[in-house]
């Protein structure tokens, strides 16, 4: 049996050094469960940081990939499927808008799409883009300019210009920056990357009016808490933006594929335009196997009626984890599946080694914070599970520190 030291070693000796070595090497997953290479199990909250939205080895997902890659598995964007035209018809019905849609494989690859867009339509007069401190875009040289994380820019600068920074949630901020220079406002309903923070009430739908009124597009990245994570298909849904009031462009990536590499750049209404024939294009965008896993993902959460587990468990994970509020834990934010334990004292990679020694993976997006997006499948007994397990956990913290 290859064993986690053998593994690590290899790693170190062949793998780019852009992540620390990874805790651990698992080797199978199913359901809401993972296994390392040593059998370990442990429940995972993580799920692929918000992309595992079915779990792992669902049987909807792969009975469709099966199915598909026997069939057809990859044309290129030089022809046309099925899949991929019935998954960019399905989005557009879940977004009720009219649109276009462009199939690529990351949430960078949307971001880029959408900096395409706004650039394009902006022409040289209008080339201000505007984006919230702490929010998370992707890596990729231009999603990165958007992102508002200095420590993750400052080794790639000098990045695109024109590029304006605010605190999120602040409407007076948000209203100083626009003008009629700005192209684009580009915003997560729910910061992700940074920290699992929430904007307010009425921020979103005050971003929607503003940019209106300069004639700038609004941008909204629902790579993390679309297609379920917040309990309805989109959160920007549930601040109001919906019929006139919808975004111009969403983006997409993660649980859309359930597992599987895809992302998408949704654009709507007259944004839906913007990009013609050579402007922009993606070899693997579109691929028919990842579209039907995306297929399957989108029909299970239908039929399964994931949004309200959604909503319903993750409403019984954050009662779970305010019950044990004491001492350094000191609450839970966020919606859905998507929460964020919070500590008044930077203790959040300690709780996150002391939950994987306990058999649960979750993960420390910032000092103070530990993330938790588990699949939408999680259950009841298993959010419980994890809740009454966390003053042993805060036990193991107390005592390595």
């Amino acid at each position: 049996m290859t064993t986690y030291d053998e593994l690590t070693k290899r790693w170190d000796a062949v793998m780019l050094a852009t992540y620390a070595t990874p805790p651990l090497a698992l080797k199978r997953g199913e359901g809401c469960r993972v296994w390392d290479v040593e059998d370990n199990c442990y429940l995972d909250l993580i799920a692929g940081i918000a992309v595992c939205a079915l779990g792992h080895a669902h049987p909807a997902i792969c009975d469709a990939v099966s199915r598909q890659l026997a069939t057809l598995g990859h044309v290129s964007n030089l022809y046309l499927t099925a899949p991929a035209v019935t998954l960019a018809e399905r989005l557009l019905g879940l977004l009720d808008v009219d649109g276009r849609v462009f199939f690529c494989n990351s949430g960078a690859e949307a971001a880029e799409a959408a900096l395409k867009v706004a650039r394009k339509r902006g022409g040289s007069k209008r080339t201000g883009i505007v984006a919230a401190e702490g929010g998370f875009h992707g890596r990729t040289i231009g999603a990165l300019s958007v992102t508002g994380q200095p420590a993750k820019r400052a080794p790639f600068e000098p990045l695109l210009a024109d590029v304006t920074f605010v605190p999120p949630g602040d409407i007076a901020a948000l209203t100083a920056a626009v003008s009629d220079e700005t192209a684009a406002v580009f915003l997560e309903p729910m910061l992700g990357e940074g920290g699992v923070v929430p904007l307010p009430d009425g921020y979103l739908f005050a971003a929607r009016e503003i940019t209106r009124r300069y004639g700038a597009l609004l941008v909204l990245d629902e790579v993390q808490t679309g297609l379920g994570r917040t309990g309805s298909w989109f959160a920007h849904q549930t601040a109001g933006l919906l019929g006139a009031n919808a975004p111009d462009v969403v983006t997409l990536a993660k649980g859309l594929g359930g597992g599987l590499p895809i992302g998408a750049c949704i654009a709507i209404g007259s944004a839906a335009e913007v990009l013609t024939k050579g402007d922009h294009g993606s070899t693997f965008g579109g691929n028919p196997v990842v579209c039907a896993a995306a297929l399957a993902v989108l029909d299970t959460i239908e039929s399964e009626r994931l949004l309200e587990n959604a909503r319903v468990i993750g409403d019984r994970l954050a009662a779970g984890v305010f019950a044990h509020v004491d001492g350094p834990l000191t609450g839970v934010r966020g919606a859905g599946l998507l929460r964020a334990l919070t500590f008044d004292t930077p203790l959040a990679a300690a709780f996150e080694v002391a939950a994987r020694s306990r058999g649960f993976l979750v993960n420390a997006v910032a000092p103070d914070a530990v993330r938790l997006a588990p699949p939408l499948i999680l259950s009841a007994r298993e959010a419980d599970e994890f809740a009454d397990s966390i003053p042993r956990i805060l036990a193991t913290v107390q005592e390595a520190i």
